[in-house]
């Protein structure tokens, strides 16, 4: 479609006049409506197997980025560089002067991005281009958004076109409004970036403008979207929650929503797992770092669930129905499914077959491939020899996933998860928490504005240790002020009280491996559970106050989960000594990571949970800020109740 700006004015759809420039002075550009048109053009046509995706980069001469092949399954697509096959952290910067405490790029780079702007453009209009509109979000909340990119990176193209849906110029409503853009240049990490990932976002009064200068779709194609509308929820004042979504419904026909929130890592795609079981029918729950000791379970029957949402939802205002319970519905087109769990054949057979046997082509990255073959998600591309590649990823169309629940739904139990390290009393770490723990909603807060990222992280670059992925775990997606966020999720927790919050590990409980086990335990009790409230002497304030509530027992289907993975100072590798020193690591994280949040616009509750946190508060005392909905005394007050009050349910401030 040589006439694309013709078709657009006549539909009365108003193109800024950089995007008009482009399109009119590049070399040549195709308008795609389709992803298979993507996947097509992916390979440089559907007839070629593989295709390297290269550029000429000056004083380095021809690159090439990646590796590009059709196979029978879909597109499988493999970076040359291994830095590459995960998102940068560090990649965002903000080149406009509206609000944000994230970095600006003249701050960052010491030069205004004016220049750098322009020299995009002038190194598009060479290329040949390929364009397509998206629609960035879910069941009519979101916007429209253009994507342009160079014409050889169609498998970076594709990607996007899955994660947001994807509109055909046909469909385009009259009068619609673009809010956001994609530039794609990738050969300006090479020029200007030292080969890092940046995406430099730019909020014009108009448009959200995003130029992604790699090809690594999470920072850009799916976390820079991510972005816009965020900044979009900021303005209207709601939140668009980083989670995965499950309805699990036990084999007595209780159903449970559960929404599972944390950093990246932190479990969301893993809480779709089916657990496995071992050849004699039982369920590995641990096994011993120190002396390889195994421990089993035994479940006669596992819970089935329906798939919500992967990792993010609305928690868009039209959706609610103030009945003290959060509603969230999907915010996504598919999903970007992290397998390096899945190590050999057998390990999901659910996800297996879906991938194997698609009903629409799929993405893989950094799987290992080889053309008109079929690639199987446990092949992981290795980043050197012998080792393999920790992010792998595959791109899942919603509509392909069995029974997903389409609608919104309310949520019952919100779940935070961290990657923990190994812990032991002679190397103390934050590996203290338990198989899970049940957090009063002020501790619930609390761990969302810290949320920290955790041990070994698989889906970034990062340093191993534990770090901090701000307010809702989103924030390193957010373009705008940190304390308006902290502010929402405040409101958003007081205003659904009829929610249990729970905090559960992954990856190690003390000295045991225990990979995502916790959380799928999890959820195959509170699911087997319903509406029962748990016996007061099941519980038990934790010994460790940030961890709220332990629990001193637990059985499931009649299998006891002993307690040293329940209260993990019960682990005589660790006892009380280890215990106390990982609960001071992590109080002392908390309280380094909180300070940022004390500003003059941040709620007065707000500023009581973190002053109790600061104060080495007891349960009882966050209790006394917003009382616990788990013991079922819910608490309708708004916000402007706690705020208002001098009293803080029978507390004076």
């Amino acid at each position: 479609m040589d006439n694309l700006l013709t078709v657009l004015k006549g539909k009365k759809i108003v193109v800024p006049e950089n995007i008009s420039e482009l399109l009119n002075g590049c070399k040549r550009y195709q308008v795609f409506n389709t992803p298979s048109e993507l996947a097509d053009a992916a390979t440089n046509g559907k007839n070629n197997p593989e295709y390297e995706v290269g550029y000429d980069i000056p004083g380095k001469g021809h690159y090439v980025e990646a590796v590009v092949q059709r196979v029978k399954n879909g597109i499988s697509a493999n970076y040359t560089e291994a830095y590459m096959r995960r998102r940068d952290p560090g990649t965002m910067v903000i080149a406009d002067d509206k609000p944000t405490d994230k970095k600006r790029f003249i701050d960052k780079y010491g030069y205004e991005f004016a220049g750098l702007q322009s020299e995009t453009f002038v190194w598009m209009k060479q290329q040949d281009l390929a364009v397509f509109f998206y629609f960035a979000g879910r069941e009519n909340i979101g916007s429209l958004g253009i994507a342009i990119a160079p014409a050889n990176a169609a498998f970076f193209a594709l990607g996007l076109s899955m994660l947001q849906e994807m509109v055909a110029v046909d469909e385009l409503k009259e009068g619609a409004e673009l809010r956001s853009v994609i530039f794609v240049a990738p050969v300006f990490r090479h020029t200007h970036f030292n080969g890092k990932q940046v995406v430099v976002h730019n909020r014009t009064e108009s448009i959200h403008e995003l130029y992604s200068y790699n090809l690594y779709p999470g920072p850009s194609a799916k976390k820079g979207l991510y972005g816009v509308m965020l900044t979009q929820a900021e303005k209207e004042d709601w939140i668009i929650a980083h989670c995965s979504a499950v309805q699990s419904i036990s084999p007595y026909d209780n159903l449970t929503t559960f929404m599972h929130e944390g950093a990246s890592g932190g479990g969301k795609s893993e809480m779709h797992q089916h657990i496995l079981r071992e050849p004699d029918g039982r369920v590995l729950l641990g096994r011993n770092k120190l002396t390889a000791e195994e421990r089993f379970i035994t479940i006669p029957r596992f819970c089935t669930f329906n798939s919500v949402a992967d990792d993010m939802a609305f928690c868009h205002p039209s959706v609610q129905k103030k009945d003290g319970k959060l509603r969230i519905v999907d915010a996504e087109n598919a999903w970007f499914v992290r397998v390096d769990s899945v190590k050999q054949y057998g390990d999901d057979p659910s996800l297996e077959k879906m991938t194997i046997n698609p009903t629409v082509p799929l993405l893989f990255l950094n799987i290992e491939s080889q053309p008109g073959a079929t690639a199987l998600i446990w092949n992981h591309i290795q980043d050197e020899p012998g080792k393999p590649c920790p992010n792998p990823r595959v791109i899942i169309p919603r509509k392909s996933v069995p029974n997903v629940v389409n609608r919104p739904v309310s949520v019952d139990i919100r779940s935070f998860g961290i990657r923990t390290p190994m812990c032991t009393k002679e190397n103390p770490s934050y590996g203290i928490i338990g198989l899970f723990h049940v957090l009063p909603p002020a501790l619930a807060w609390l761990w969302r504005l810290v949320a920290p990222r955790g041990h070994n992280n698989p889906s970034i670059v990062s340093t191993g240790g534990m770090e901090s992925e701000g307010v809702g775990s989103y924030w390193p997606f957010a373009t705008g002020k940190r304390v308006p966020h902290a502010n929402m999720l405040l409101k958003q927790i007081i205003d659904t009280p009829r929610t249990t919050f729970t905090l559960v590990p992954n990856q190690n409980i003390g000295v045991w491996d225990v990979a995502f086990k916790p959380q799928l335990l999890m959820r195959e009790y509170l699911t087997r559970r319903g509406a029962a409230r748990l016996r007061t002497d099941q519980y038990q304030p934790a010994r460790c106050p940030l961890l709220g509530y332990e629990l001193n027992y637990l059985t499931l289907e009649g299998s006891k989960i002993p307690s040293r993975f329940l209260k993990v100072y019960n682990q005589p590798e660790i006892g009380m000594e280890g215990y106390d020193a990982g609960a001071e690591l992590l109080s002392d994280f908390f309280k380094n990571e909180l300070q940022k949040y004390l500003k003059d616009d941040l709620l007065q509750t707000g500023k009581r949970i973190i002053d109790a946190c600061l104060s080495n508060a007891t349960i009882e005392e966050y209790n006394e800020i917003i009382p616990m909905s788990y013991e079922y005394e819910y608490s309708f007050n708004s916000i402007d109740d706690y705020e208002q009050s001098g009293h803080y349910n029978g507390v004076r401030g």
